[in-house]
């Protein structure tokens, strides 16, 4: 195995590096700018009036009002806060929740906490791409169906879900639609208007902010049981004095990502298509998963053969590649890919995924760096497999 010679950054998905201008945009609010938006003297007006800044660079990112914009510690709590929020509000309406098998677990495990207080859930299944068909949507639905939570885009096989028809299944029926929008900031438009979206999530780290901030967008006059209790913050349904150098950032980092996004995607994907190519061309028995078309700009999953996904990411880590077989909030779990397996995978071949996912820093180097590392990595691990061809 040769020597680690370089590294390259592939986990995008994950997280992205904060940038310069975010930082930049911040670092007055930790220090001379510290005051608590909540009180009155000048120091305060001065965080209360950057904290709305932030949320107005927010509802233009996503074609929203400012005033429909909630600041949170991340996706997690607002996906969390708009599947619970609704399910409280409107409890006497309804009891019925619709998503899909291959959510991110900030949407799947509100909705299994749910199921254990008495709500009914549906999980719709996904084609082989990863795919809801909006028709299974209107099929699920009851006269108690409450909530339709889709994504936008799923954070491990890049596939883009059809949300605006799936608003309009929800709208049709008078029904809220929520979509995590985690993964699609930066990555393609995203108009809550377009997509029927009466809630939707971000998080400032999937775009060159900062961690440990979010944002919920919540449509006026949608129906939501407030999620924190305690202060008056953001007009007294999130409680908790606002973490204001993290929402600066956020606001700084979505719009720069918003504007850059038509010429950042578009080299992106060229690099993606290049990687995808590369690898099927170059590693027999592997399948690229997720929908080949309409994936993520950025997003490259394949599975391999007769290989374990673990010993695939210490290998490369080891020369030093940054990637992961699915979503960093389960990369300690044993468990097969629950997407994967979704989309028909068997759990054998789900155990062999690879996620590689580029971003704005990435390079033609990167890639070329990957693939002339990646086949020798797969074909070592395959010698040593007792499961490789002709031994299984």
């Amino acid at each position: 195995m040769e020597r680690r010679r370089r590294s390259a950054y592939m986990d995008h998905a994950a997280t992205t590096p904060t940038r310069p201008e975010a930082v930049e945009a911040m670092l007055p609010y930790f220090s001379e700018r510290f005051g608590n938006p909540s009180s009155l003297y000048a120091l305060a007006r001065e965080a209360k009036e950057a904290v709305e800044e932030a949320r107005g660079q927010v509802a233009a990112a996503i074609g929203a009002r400012p005033e429909e914009v909630y600041f949170t510690s991340g996706g997690t709590e607002a996906d969390n806060w708009a599947v619970k929020g609704v399910a409280a509000a409107l409890r006497g309406k309804g009891d019925h929740i619709i998503t899909s098998a291959i959510e991110h677990h900030a949407v799947l495990h509100p909705c299994r906490a749910l199921e254990r207080k008495g709500y009914r859930v549906t999980y719709l299944p996904v084609d082989e791409f990863g795919r809801v068909d909006p028709g299974t949507v209107e099929d699920a639905v009851t006269d108690r169906t409450i909530l339709i939570s889709v994504m936008a885009a799923n954070n491990e096989i890049g596939t883009i879900q059809p949300v605006a028809a799936i608003g309009k299944v929800a709208h049709d029926h008078g029904i809220l639609f929520h979509t995590d929008a985690v993964q699609a900031i930066g990555a393609f438009p995203v108009d809550v208007d377009g997509m029927g979206a009466d809630l939707l999530a971000l998080s400032a780290h999937k775009f060159g902010g900062p961690k440990g901030t979010g944002a919920l967008y919540v449509r006026k006059g949608t129906r939501l049981e407030t999620f924190m209790d305690g202060g008056a913050q953001e007009r007294g349904r999130r409680a908790g004095t606002e973490n204001v150098p993290g929402i600066v950032g956020l606001g700084r980092a979505i719009e720069l990502a918003v504007a850059e996004m038509p010429r950042n995607s578009a080299r992106i994907a060229a690099m993606r298509d290049r990687l995808i190519r590369g690898i099927l061309d170059a590693v027999p028995d592997t399948r690229l998963n997720g929908h080949p078309t309409e994936r993520l700009p950025n997003n490259v999953n394949v599975a391999f053969r007769y290989v374990e996904g673990e010993s695939i990411l210490l290998m490369l880590d080891a020369l030093g590649v940054s990637a992961s077989t699915g979503s960093a909030c389960t990369s300690a779990s044993l468990e097969p890919s629950h997407v994967l397996t979704a989309c028909g995978l068997p759990p054998e071949h789900a155990h062999g995924s690879l996620r590689l996912t580029l971003g704005s820093g990435n390079t033609e180097d990167d890639v070329d760096y990957v693939l002339s590392v990646l086949p020798g990595v797969i074909e070592r691990l395959r010698q040593m497999s007792p499961l490789g061809p002709g031994r299984a």
